[in-house]
């Protein structure tokens, strides 16, 4: 479905392993450099997977930009809602908007969330103790068991939305709310929507995108059980290899990616600088497995069919694909057979790069950044590399701008989110004309 007014981008935050800043992260992205490393932010000894792409500040609240009222954060928030509120804070600023002096009621927040916002050491210790010699069939002997170890404020962790209450109260918006809980797809469908929102007049501004952190002993044991995760520990930066024959899974990743879109009418009459067009935007949904796409790739072309066909373009028109990339096996491969269905023979001439290789893949933030990268892109006339390409996979055969950033001028960016589960999304970023 098209939108009904025409979406720009008009400011930008990041929050990311190789740069928590849009310069200093799209610095990295085209010198090719890894954020991945050993983990840091608990001790992996005794686990299979020992690395990840952590972001290296750990006072992240020390990162938020002076200049904005201060958002409303609980005591003790979680590192994927600081990360939400720092790359929110710098996007806001970029744009010239000024919470004091907007209509709240005319500016709304989407944004791809999940479990990453909950303290899952502290809820699993509460618990425990809670059980542990207490008569815990009766509210008052678990309660008195967990709070010996356990505060209640913690409990607002487990609300998706705390980062959005703490925008919403911060900075006087009374427009819509909500959050995406579509996995590795979140983001990116919060951008997709946030679109809809505005081309319906529902708001002029949105705040969207997405943030998420759970490189934490739960992260790590869930996704390790499902054999998603790359074993390359004595090699970090050298684990996230995607398209590459030697691929052995993907690196989990934190972060956050923040866009501000607006109606065009609305930026340009406030006389702001617009970075790109949001104009496609592409939904699909594949039930094949949980962890990876129906091998042919069916939905995945659905989903970029879909954006193309909402942008009014066709598949000649494209110049670049962002793609999913995570480094896995079956989605790589995948992707790969999805986008030869789309473009044919022109696939080739198509480049498909994907910047997990060097940030990790940080599931619902993942979109949003993929989506930083394609407007810089577009405006820089510069392709962020795939690195650690070095064994070619029969399989896996396009071009994935292998270990170098490469001079291209880009006027339309297809940008691919296949989340688990199922979720496919594509959106049509394009220069602004």
């Amino acid at each position: 479905m098209k939108f009904e007014k025409r979406v720009v981008v008009t400011g930008m935050g990041a929050v990311t392993d190789v740069g928590t800043s849009v310069p200093d992260f799209w610095d990295s992205l085209i010198h090719g450099r890894s954020g991945i490393a050993r983990n840091t932010l608990f001790d992996p000894t005794n686990y299979p997977v020992q690395i990840a792409g952590e972001v290296k500040e750990r006072d992240i609240l020390s990162l938020v930009p002076v200049g904005l009222p201060q958002c409303r954060l609980s005591h003790c928030p979680h590192r994927a809602v600081q990360m939400i509120v720092v790359a929110a804070s710098q996007a806001v600023l970029e744009a010239g908007l000024d919470p004091l002096g907007w209509d709240p009621r005319r500016i709304g927040i989407l944004l791809g969330n999940g479990i990453g916002t909950m303290d899952f050491d502290d809820h699993a210790k509460a618990t425990k103790h809670a059980f542990m010699d207490r008569d815990t069939l009766s509210y008052p002997g678990f309660m008195n068991g967990a709070l010996e170890v356990f505060d209640p404020q913690h409990e607002l962790e487990c609300e998706a939305d705390v980062s959005i209450n703490a925008m919403a109260a911060g900075w006087n918006i009374q427009g819509p709310c909500s959050i995406a809980l579509t996995a590795c797809a979140a983001s990116s469908q919060a951008i997709g929507e946030a679109c809809h929102w505005i081309g319906r007049g529902d708001v002029e501004v949105a705040i969207t995108g997405g943030g998420h952190s759970i490189v934490d002993p739960f992260g790590m044991t869930g996704f390790g059980h499902l054999t998603a995760l790359s074993t390359r520990n004595h090699d970090p930066t050298r684990a996230s290899r995607p398209f590459d024959l030697e691929r052995d899974g993907f690196v989990l990743a934190e972060g956050a990616g923040i866009l501000i879109l607006e109606s065009e009418k609305h930026a340009r009459n406030r006389g702001a600088e617009i970075l790109a067009e949001i104009s496609g935007y592409g939904l699909s949904t594949d039930a094949y497995r949980v962890t990876d796409p129906e091998p042919d790739g069916p939905t995945c072309l659905v989903a970029m069919e879909k954006a193309l066909e909402s942008a009014g373009v066709t598949g000649d028109r494209v110049d670049l694909v962002n793609a999913h990339g995570t480094s896995t096996q079956a989605n790589d491969r995948t992707e790969t057979v999805a986008l030869k269905k789309l473009f044919g023979e022109r696939a080739y001439k198509v480049p498909a790069h994907s910047i997990k290789s060097m940030i990790g893949h940080a599931i619902t933030a993942a979109g949003g950044l993929e989506a930083i990268t394609s407007v810089l892109t577009l405006r820089e006339g510069i392709v962020p590399p795939t690195i650690n390409q070095e064994s070619p996979d029969p399989e896996c055969d396009l071009d994935y701008v292998p270990n170098a950033a490469r001079e291209m001028k880009t006027d339309v960016i297809l940008s691919n989110s296949f989340g688990f589960g199922g979720q496919n999304v594509a959106l049509v970023i394009r220069r602004y004309e």
